[in-house]
C-alpha cells in the first residue's frame, strides 16, 4: 500500500468532470488500499478528495500551515491533519509522506507545487514517479507546451517520458503502480 500525495485545486472549477474525476480518483485510491496526503482543506477539489477517500474506507491526511487553517477551511474529519508552519514546511511534508505524486486540475499553487516536486525528481532528490490526470483536457496546454521545450532542446525527452499523464484515474493509478513496483 502507497502513499499518494495529490496536489489540486481548493475550488471546484467550473466544469463538473473536474469534481466527478476527483471523486473516482479518491474511490479507487481507497479501494486499492492507497493513503491520500494532501493540502488538509474541507473545500473545492481537496475536500472532494478526501470525502471520497474517507467515504470508502481509507486513509486520508492532510497537511496545512498554520495561517491556511481557517483560509482554506482546515478538514478536521481526516485520518490525520498536520499543521505546519509555513508552506515550504507544507511542501517538504508532503514529499516526505508521499511514495507518489498525482496532479489535478487546480490554480497556481497546485502548478507550483507539481513543478517543485518534478524538478526535485529531476535533480535527483527523489525518484518517486509523478502522474497528471488531464480530466476534460484542463492539462492538454499544459502537456503539449512541455512536449515544445523538449522539441526546444529546454528539456530532456527523458526527463519529459517520466512525467505520466492519463485521462481517466484508474489508468494513471495502473501507470503510477506500476512504476512504484519497478523501485520497490
Amino acid at each position: 500500500m502507497s502513499r499518494f500525495c495529490v496536489y489540486l485545486g481548493s475550488r471546484d472549477g467550473r466544469d463538473p468532470q473536474f469534481l466527478e474525476a476527483t471523486r473516482r480518483l479518491g474511490a479507487e485510491l481507497a479501494r486499492r488500499g492507497h493513503t491520500l496526503v494532501y493540502g488538509g482543506a474541507r473545500i473545492g477539489l481537496m475536500g472532494a478528495l478526501a470525502d471520497a477517500v474517507m467515504a470508502e474506507g481509507g486513509e486520508a491526511v492532510g497537511v496545512m500551515p498554520d495561517h491556511l487553517v481557517e483560509r482554506e477551511q482546515a478538514h478536521h474529519g481526516l485520518s490525520e491533519l498536520i499543521r505546519v508552519r509555513n508552506m515550504h514546511e507544507r511542501k517538504a511534508n508532503m514529499a516526505a509522506h508521499a511514495d507518489a505524486f498525482i496532479v489535478l486540475p487546480g490554480g497556481i499553487g497546485t502548478l507550483e507545487e507539481f513543478f517543485e516536486a518534478w524538478t526535485w525528481h529531476y535533480l535527483g532528490l527523489h525518484d518517486k514517479p509523478i502522474g497528471v490526470l488531464d480530466t476534460a483536457g484542463f492539462y492538454a496546454p499544459l502537456l503539449a507546451f512541455l512536449d515544445s521545450t523538449v522539441e526546444h532542446g529546454f528539456l530532456n525527452g527523458r526527463t519529459r517520458a517520466e512525467l505520466i499523464d492519463a485521462t481517466e484515474p484508474a489508468v494513471l493509478l495502473d501507470a503510477l503502480e506500476a512504476q512504484l513496483a519497478t523501485t520497490a
